[in-house]
């Protein structure tokens, strides 16, 4: 293949990747009204056994499924927990689903910390807002899991499930999740092994 021919299919190569990334980076948008009407689910596990993930062995502490509006998404590649957990999704269910509600709020994520503020009045009880929505670290149960996760788009609703686990690294490092949607601050997030996930635009 000549010069000319390998610089015009990586040129298109580049571009055919920053459209579907501007794809999936563009927010659905959601009438007004609550879109999940459900709290997530939660139970002590089938199967406690530790089990191995890559250099990672993980601790099943709860079977967790959710179903929820998808506020954000972040991507992480170079944090001392991507090598598990490659993204996070905010997620919203209840009042935390509605459109009119997250109009009001401005929401981000960073350094594994999902965040919102309110302009004027909190469109929620503040307290309504920590017990209706949730940082997520996912941890992908395998490719194929990994490559739906990475097409869930912001605005989605997705329905996942795994375990919630504490994970252990080979050197001694560890991770644990949250086992209740009452907390915030450091700690307050879900690390969740994803077997299954559904979602739809």
């Amino acid at each position: 293949m000549n010069r000319r021919l390998w610089v015009a299919l990586l040129l298109g190569l580049g571009v055919l990747g920053a459209f579907n990334w501007a794809l999936r980076e563009r927010p659905l948008a959601r009438a007004d009204g609550v879109l999940v009407d459900a709290e997530p689910e939660q139970s002590d596990p089938l199967d406690p056994a530790p089990f191995k993930h890559g250099d990672y062995t993980l601790e099943p502490l709860a079977d967790y499924a959710i179903r929820a509006r998808v506020l954000s998404r972040k991507d992480y590649r170079f944090d001392e927990g991507s090598a598990l957990s490659p993204l996070d999704f905010a997620l919203g269910w209840r009042g935390m689903s509605d459109s009119a509600v997250l109009a009001q709020l401005d929401i981000s994520q960073a350094a594994r910390f999902y965040s919102y503020r309110w302009r004027d009045q909190p469109p929620l009880p503040p307290r309504d807002i920590v017990r209706e929505s949730a940082n997520v670290h996912l941890i992908p149960a395998d490719d194929r899991i990994a490559r739906a996760l990475d097409r869930v788009r912001v605005g989605a609703l997705v329905e996942l499930k795994g375990q919630l686990v504490r994970a252990v690294r080979a050197d001694g490092w560890t991770w644990r999740s949250s086992l209740t949607r009452e907390d915030s601050g450091a700690g307050a997030c879900e690390l969740m092994v994803v077997r299954e996930v559904d979602a739809r635009d």
